[in-house]
């Protein structure tokens, strides 16, 4: 059976490459627009891994890591960062709330956190 990733991230074109070359790998794929649907998305669908985003709508990526890493039924899904903000200190609050990868958007290929997530899910 395939492994199924949610994906929570708000712009239109990179949510939808992603998506798209998610689905292309043989994953299934959800796809939330904002941070208050993704947390919901967490809850209601338990995925593999989530692919979060941190600056969105409602709830932003930090707080979603925060109350994912307080509540025992969702804190051991993992999550990879893959966000414009590149300062150290956002990485290091990001894997201080259990992110176990973290990527820049505009410095990273797709290709590269694809082979990121494979891993990950190979080793669950």
């Amino acid at each position: 059976m395939s492994k199924k990733i949610l994906l929570i991230e708000d712009d239109p074109t990179i949510g939808g490459l992603t998506h798209k070359k998610l689905l292309s790998k043989g994953f299934q794929v959800s796809w939330a627009i904002d941070g208050e649907k993704g947390l919901k998305a967490i809850y209601d669908e338990k995925p593999d891994l989530i692919l979060l985003d941190l600056i969105l709508p409602n709830i932003d990526g930090f707080e979603i890591l925060a109350k994912k890493q307080n509540d025992a039924s969702i804190a051991k899904i993992p999550v990879i960062v893959l966000s414009n903000l590149y300062s150290e200190n956002d990485m290091d609050k990001c894997l201080k709330l259990g992110a176990i990868g973290y990527f820049v958007k505009a410095k990273v290929f797709l290709e590269e956190v694809i082979e990121k997530i494979e891993t990950v899910l190979k080793d669950s």
